[in-house]
């Protein structure tokens, strides 16, 4: 490997420990609202369950943006972000039928955006601090069917959302601590 090609990691690993804290603050806000406003079908969840998915397609796209100079899994990232725009727009109208069917919606997003997660993050191993993603998008495709399984028995709570994002925000965390960590092991 050339100087060349390894100058891009510490910049990468800098940039993915900034996004991550974004995203475990992000998570533990988004599931707190969630958790203790509880809503039913009506505006609030409507805009709880849409605005996630925008900030997560945000969230891949300045992934995307900040590692552009190194191989990875762009692939899987890109259509994590074209699935998380078609889910924003999919739980706008499945949280105006039932909670069952916005629940079912987040499942399969779920189930989806962690299988993209788990491909994304062993293919970036390298950088440091993903196997807590690892562990995180595999938790998601399990947690993603489950919610999915839910749905089909007409569930009237979608509470259990906002165990997993803020579960999902945890991982997002540790991942940022390990990368601060090995960044400092290599300076």
């Amino acid at each position: 490997m050339t100087t060349v090609e390894s100058a891009p990691l510490p910049q990468l690993t800098a940039t993915l420990r900034r996004l991550y804290l974004v995203r475990f603050a992000f998570a533990a806000a988004w599931a707190a609202t969630l958790l203790l406003t509880a809503p039913g079908t009506g505006p609030l969840l409507t805009v709880l369950l849409v605005v996630y998915p925008l900030a997560d397609a945000a969230a891949v796209l300045w992934q995307l943006r900040s590692d552009r100079h190194t191989p990875g899994p762009r692939v899987a990232e890109r259509i994590n972000v074209a699935v998380s725009l078609a889910v924003a727009i999919a739980l706008g109208w499945a949280s105006t039928v039932s909670v069952a069917a916005a629940l079912g919606v987040w499942g399969a997003w779920a189930a989806t955006s962690g299988l993209a997660q788990l491909v994304a993050a062993t293919q970036r191993r390298r950088s440091g601090g993903q196997v807590p993603q690892i562990l995180s998008g595999a938790i998601s495709v399990v947690a993603g069917l489950a919610f999915l399984a839910q749905s089909f028995q007409d569930a009237d709570s979608i509470s259990g959302v906002g165990g997993y994002a803020m579960l999902g925000g945890i991982f997002f965390l540790i991942s940022a601590i390990r990368l601060s960590r090995r960044h400092r092991q290599a300076a």
